[in-house]
């Protein structure tokens, strides 16, 4: 086995991906307008994601 990933690098994605999730689920919960709109925006972001990822995966 390789050198091990320092904890910050193993999980740095997904934590990230956990606060846009937090931030898009309580924007849309508090407002509407603009809030709507960064709700959809941080929301589809876990999305983009898994599409990146599932395409890197098959190259």
């Amino acid at each position: 086995m390789k050198g091990k990933l320092p904890m910050m690098a193993i999980f740095a994605v997904p934590t990230a991906l956990a606060a846009l999730s937090l931030v898009g689920l309580v924007s849309a919960l508090t407002g509407d307008g603009l809030r709507d709109a960064i709700s959809w925006a941080t929301l589809a972001m876990p999305l983009a994601a898994v599409f990146w990822a599932m395409r890197a995966r098959r190259s």
